[in-house]
């Protein structure tokens, strides 16, 4: 069995270290996990407005997530939270009322920053969003990551031997979550 995964960047920024972080986490998850972006550059900012006709960006965000078996988050804090593009998006995929694409999906949150307590309390603001939206969590482990200048090649190589089998650890449970899951609450 193979397991699609949708994985959210929550930077918009063309050099996003959470980029890069993503590319390890999928050079570093077990072979039966296979990796879709949901891109969320395009979409406009939701509206209740909108919830009679959703616009085609918003219609295949809700289609890229019902098409995958779990999602992954992968996104830097900003101001001590989600950052703008990636809350727009989780609105857009949480409406319109009764159709929330995250239902029971398995979820997991990572993320990467500069700073010493790495995207903790962004996180927090995405799990409690995630909550709301029902999505099963995989709570622990968590990971903060404290991203160095050439911690992650452009290939998604991990320099820091820790660090990388920390991340390949972490996608280890993740896929162990999305079988738990699934398991008890088949998609579809």
């Amino acid at each position: 069995m193979v397991y699609t995964v949708g994985y959210f960047v929550g930077s918009l920024s063309s050099r996003s270290i959470n980029r890069l972080l993503s590319k390890a986490l999928i050079r570093l998850a077990p072979d039966d996990l296979e990796f879709v972006e949901i891109p969320i550059g395009d979409l406009p900012l939701y509206s209740p407005d909108y919830d009679a006709d959703f616009p085609p960006a918003a219609v295949a965000l809700k289609e890229a997530i019902a098409a995958a078996d779990a999602v992954l988050f992968v996104t830097p804090e900003y101001n001590r939270s989600i950052p703008g593009g990636l809350k727009n998006a989780l609105d857009w995929a949480s409406r319109p009322s009764r159709q929330n694409s995250f239902h029971h999906l398995p979820a997991a949150v990572i993320g990467a920053s500069p700073g010493r307590i790495g995207t903790a309390v962004g996180q927090q603001s995405l799990r409690a969003v995630l909550s709301f939206c029902n999505a099963r969590q995989m709570t622990a482990p968590e990971a903060y990551i404290t991203f160095t200048p050439g911690l992650v090649t452009e290939d998604g190589e991990v320099t820091d031997p820790k660090i990388e089998a920390f991340l390949a650890s972490f996608m280890q449970e993740f896929r162990e979550h999305i079988v738990r899951v699934l398991t008890v609450l088949p998609r579809g």
